[in-house]
């Protein structure tokens, strides 16, 4: 617009002094005879009739106007493309810039001597090939300096912490280190810990105090997300012996051979800065995936199928303290599920940190990956612990809605019901995205069960972001909530948006969604009284009812003075609530 209004302001000034017949009396008239200098060459027109004088001056004013407004197009198309590039610069400056920032509080978190930083495209398949952990149970091994020893466990934060900690438990009873018996002394204490809050840390400290207090002679190994956070710090805490990060977790058993024998002989690291040995790894160089399955239950597994993340989102340090995204092959999950069968698992719960990712380093995908364990013989269920709107694709929805054995039920992060909350977060999807993905399973599956997670209180979820968030949460067909308060984490870009939410207002919203979240699932509940459906019972323990869940996810208690089945899927009638309201009464069909 400024080119064009100027270039038309000086095509119009030429226009008028090259016809100039009522140009003013006090502009020096050089076309026409009145300049002062009477032999000028540009004087050469004062020489012609009015007529002629009119009709060069119209020629040269058309001529000079049609130079102006090539000059004008020119420019304009060379400056739109100058502000393309630049754009564009300025795009790819802030992305490389906001990775660069993340992996230089990631060095100086770990304490490591290399300072320089990288970006995203360094993470690619080809550029950080994966390596995967072998996690075959070797035969016990009597030469190894842990045999006979005894090890007690404290795993804090997600499904997929526990799946490790019960594959580590195996691994070490294949080297005859058993897991000690409640209130036995251990040798071995391992602490698998969580970063996820600022409380999740302190509850890790706490725990590694406690077990130093109750086992002052054994041999402390932490590992996990906030030992690969803060392991420099968790090494100095009293009794730790070893702090272990995300890339060398899978040697964790060979670390604690290697370091066992100094323990022993009251031997500890010779350094001024730490007392305890910490093995940490940047951000780029963690690489390899460790397989791992647990029994929750006697009948039910969590199956770890993927690891680390690429989203950096701003209030959020899993990247950094669970690396990139990456994840086991099709071929070895299905493997895994097998033995699951084998050893008499019914139901699988996928678990992973951003599992609807799986297949970034190994070329494949989550819909081949669904489809693929759908085959396994023996597996009745599968749920799928939690997947990001953006990459529940239709045609996953579609699929489980027909499926053998992957259950109604799906478990769906929100963060936010508020756009300009989600835009703080970074986060990869809006609410409309959101609500279509919802709709589209309420449509074609009628009876799922839809978990979503909701974070109240993050920085610039001001009253009126929260109460459209509040609003579209409410008018979503869901069947509950998980509320999580915000905590802010060191050397995450949200520290940099302003309004921060005081303690109370976080509490006053929470209590309000946990609310909304109670009718919903009750409502859920409630329409099914009556209904006949499949339950998998649990273990039934002693002096307990004997619980279990429908297909869709509900909560069930088998009715006084009927017969258990533990271990076991059966079809039953729901009742109503149980006293509390947690649960339905079911009673079997026979």
């Amino acid at each position: 617009m400024l080119f064009s209004a100027l270039f038309s302001l000086l095509g119009a000034s030429a226009w008028y002094i090259l016809i100039g017949a009522h140009a003013p009396k006090h502009m020096p008239q050089v076309f026409y005879g009145e300049s002062h200098n009477k032999h000028s060459s540009l004087n050469i027109m004062a020489h012609l009739p009015f007529l002629w004088r009119l009709t060069f001056g119209r020629f040269y004013g058309a001529f000079f106007c049609s130079v102006l407004n090539i000059l004008q197009v020119t420019l304009t198309s060379l400056t739109t493309f100058a502000l393309t590039i630049v754009n564009e610069m300025t795009r790819n400056a802030l992305k490389i810039w906001h990775s660069q920032e993340i992996d230089v509080i990631l060095h100086l978190n770990m304490n490591t001597n290399d300072l320089t930083t990288h970006n995203k495209k360094d993470t690619s398949v080809n550029e950080v090939p994966q390596k995967q952990v072998e996690t075959t149970v070797a035969e016990p091994s009597s030469s190894s300096i842990i045999s006979n020893k005894k090890a007690t466990f404290v795993t804090l934060g997600c499904k997929l912490n526990y799946a490790e900690t019960s594959t580590l438990r195996d691994r070490l009873t294949a080297r005859g280190c058993l897991p000690a018996e409640e209130k036995e002394t251990a040798d071995i204490c391992i602490v698998n810990t969580c970063s996820v809050t600022g409380e999740a840390d302190a509850k890790c400290r706490h725990a590694i105090r406690s077990l130093h207090r109750e086992h002052p002679n054994a041999f402390i190994a932490v590992m996990g997300c906030y030992a690969q956070l803060s392991g420099e710090d968790i090494a100095k805490i009293e009794g730790v012996d070893l702090v272990v990060g995300q890339e060398q977790k899978g040697r964790i058993i060979e670390l604690i051979e290697e370091h066992y024998e100094a323990h022993s002989m009251g031997v500890k690291a010779e350094t001024e800065s730490h007392g305890g040995i910490f093995y940490t790894t940047p951000l780029k160089d963690i690489k390899t995936f460790v397989p791992s399955c647990s029994r929750g239950e006697r009948t039910r597994y969590f199956l770890k199928v993927q690891d680390g993340c690429n989203y950096f989102c701003t209030y959020c340090t899993i990247p950094a303290a669970r690396g990139l995204s990456r994840n086991a092959t099709i071929a070895d999950v299905v493997a895994q599920a097998e033995e699951a069968a084998a050893a008499g698992g019914r139901e699988i719960v996928l678990t992973g940190v951003n599992i609807g990712d799986f297949g970034r380093s190994t070329g494949e995908n989550f819909f081949q990956l669904v489809q693929a364990l759908d085959q396994v013989e023996g597996i009745a269920r599968y749920r799928i612990s939690s997947i990001e709107p953006n990459l529940l694709t239709d045609e996953i929805v579609d699929y489980c809605s027909k499926s053998r054995a992957f259950m109604p039920h799906f478990h769906i992060p929100l963060q936010s019901g508020s756009d300009g909350v989600l835009k703080l977060m970074q986060r990869h999807y809006d609410t409309a995205l959101f609500r279509s993905k919802v709709e589209l399973i309420r449509r074609i599956m009628p009876d799922a069960f839809i978990g979503v997670d909701v974070i109240v209180g993050t920085r610039g979820e001001t009253d009126e972001f929260f109460e459209e968030a509040y609003e579209f949460i409410a008018s979503l067909p869901i069947s509950q909530l998980h509320v999580f308060s915000y905590s802010e984490r060191p050397g995450t870009a949200a520290l940099r948006i302003p309004h921060v939410v005081d303690a109370q207002a976080k509490r006053e919203r929470s209590k309000r969604l946990l609310a909304l979240s109670e009718e919903k699932r009750k409502a859920h509940y409630r329409q099914f009284i009556g209904a006949e459906r499949t339950v998998l019972w649990e273990h039934l323990r002693e002096g307990k009812p004997l619980m279990g869940w429908t297909d869709n996810y509900i909560r069930v208690q088998l009715a006084e003075g009927a017969i258990p089945h533990p271990d076991e899927l059966g079809r039953v009638r729901l009742g109503n609530f149980t006293e509390n309201e947690d649960a339905l009464i079911a009673t079997p069909v026979d």
